[in-house]
C-alpha cells in the first residue's frame, strides 16, 4: 500500500478489533431469525383465518365441503409470504427477546 492509500484507510481497519463472530453464533442467530419468522407466520395465519371466516363466494366458483379447507391453505400461504417480506414486526420483537435469552446482543460484534 502506498502512503496516500494508507492515509485514506479508516483507522479501524488497521487495528485489530474484537474477535470475529463465531460460526456457531452465526448459526444460532440464523436459527433464531428463522424461528421468529415461523412464529410470525403462524400468528398471521391465525389472523387471516379469522378474517376469512365471514367471506363467502358465489356458487359457480365457491361453496362446497372443501372450501373451508382451501381457505386455510390460502391463509397459511399468505401468512408465510407476509412474514418473509417483513411481516408486521412480530418476528423482530420475538427475535430480540430470543437473543436476550441466549445472552447475545441484537447486532453481532
Amino acid at each position: 500500500m502506498d502512503t496516500p492509500a494508507l492515509a485514506s484507510t479508516p483507522l479501524n481497519l488497521l487495528t485489530p478489533g474484537p474477535a470475529a463472530t463465531s460460526a456457531a453464533e452465526l448459526a444460532k442467530r440464523g436459527e433464531i431469525k428463522k424461528t421468529a419468522e415461523q412464529f410470525e407466520a403462524s400468528f398471521l395465519s391465525s389472523m387471516l383465518s379469522t378474517m376469512f371466516q365471514g367471506v363467502t363466494t358465489s356458487e359457480p366458483f365457491g361453496g362446497g365441503p372443501g372450501e373451508d379447507m382451501w381457505k386455510s391453505f390460502l391463509a397459511e400461504a399468505m401468512a408465510k409470504q407476509m412474514a418473509k417480506a417483513g411481516g408486521v414486526g412480530v418476528s423482530r420483537a420475538v427475535a430480540r427477546e430470543m437473543l436476550k435469552m441466549q445472552g447475545l446482543a441484537e447486532t453481532p460484534a
